[in-house]
């Protein structure tokens, strides 16, 4: 409880001091997230007509508003809800921390994280020099293997050559399934290990709310932190074209009906 009061110190006087604003936002909703891989907790309010309401599964929509009415950098420590997230990693009911730099790419992001972490870190564990990998990179290093380029076929092979149990229902998975299904069981397992290890520039395919940077091949502008095969943080330049975003909105939407989810 000490340790955990203290780094709660430690946050909030590292944004005190760098310059971003400490808010608060509902933890109710009256829609769910887009996220077609993450259900949401549902509750109702004695109220007329639509009464049906969502526990956030990030303060993220809320605090975009915020930014979209001026409010600079911000930031928030606050309770966060999934369905579905238990095990020795994951809890349904969490405690996540959020924070928003208007103008900061990924690679000034990652600065932060990494500052931010060997901040918090102090007088309890000390790291050795970081890393910083490019999504590519990673499939490289650990699996010889073109994760931009790869068909179904070439990362259903990889997973079997890697001794990975292919069942019935990872038959019928999309490119992308499998690349997380190699990432996680092949990759993540030796990242971060007694270091700060970022993975950056992810497949277009995987942007979430993220610039897509074009080029050959075109890159998701997000990365994602690991310490001892854990993932911790994940970062964007965040996408600020409307037109753009509605379009993923809409696409993750029907993702979502197709898992069963509501929208």
């Amino acid at each position: 409880m000490q340790q955990r009061a203290e780094l709660l110190i430690r946050v909030r006087r590292y944004f005190a001091e760098n310059g971003a604003l400490e808010v608060e936002t509902p933890l109710l909703a009256s829609a769910t997230t887009p996220d077609p891989n993450i259900p949401s907790f549902t509750t109702a309010v004695a109220n007329p007509g639509d009464s049906r309401r969502y526990l956030n599964t990030s303060p993220e929509f809320a605090m975009k508003r915020l930014l979209a009415a001026g409010s600079g950098s911000i930031y928030q420590i606050c309770k966060a809800f999934r369905q579905g997230e238990r095990g020795g990693l994951h809890n349904p009911e969490f405690t996540l921390l959020e924070w928003y730099r208007p103008g900061f790419d990924h690679h000034r992001l990652m600065d932060e994280v990494a500052a931010l972490v060997i901040g918090l870190a102090e007088g309890y564990r000390a790291f050795g020099t970081e890393e910083r990998l490019t999504y590519g990179d990673c499939f490289q290093r650990y699996l010889e293997l073109d994760p931009y380029a790869a068909d179904v076929s070439c990362l259903k092979t990889r997973a079997e050559q890697q001794g990975l149990e292919i069942n019935s229902g990872l038959a019928d998975m999309g490119r992308d399934g499998w690349l997380d299904l190699l990432m996680s069981h092949c990759i993540q397992p030796h990242l971060g290990q007694n270091r700060l290890s970022f993975v950056y520039d992810y497949p277009a395919s995987q942007a979430a709310l993220a610039r897509i940077r074009p080029g050959s091949p075109p890159v998701a502008e997000r990365f994602e932190l690991f310490l001892d095969g854990v993932e911790l943080a994940n970062g964007f330049h965040e996408l600020q074209d409307a037109a753009e975003q509605r379009t993923r909105f809409e696409e993750e939407l029907g993702r979502r009906q197709e898992n069963g989810l509501e929208d």
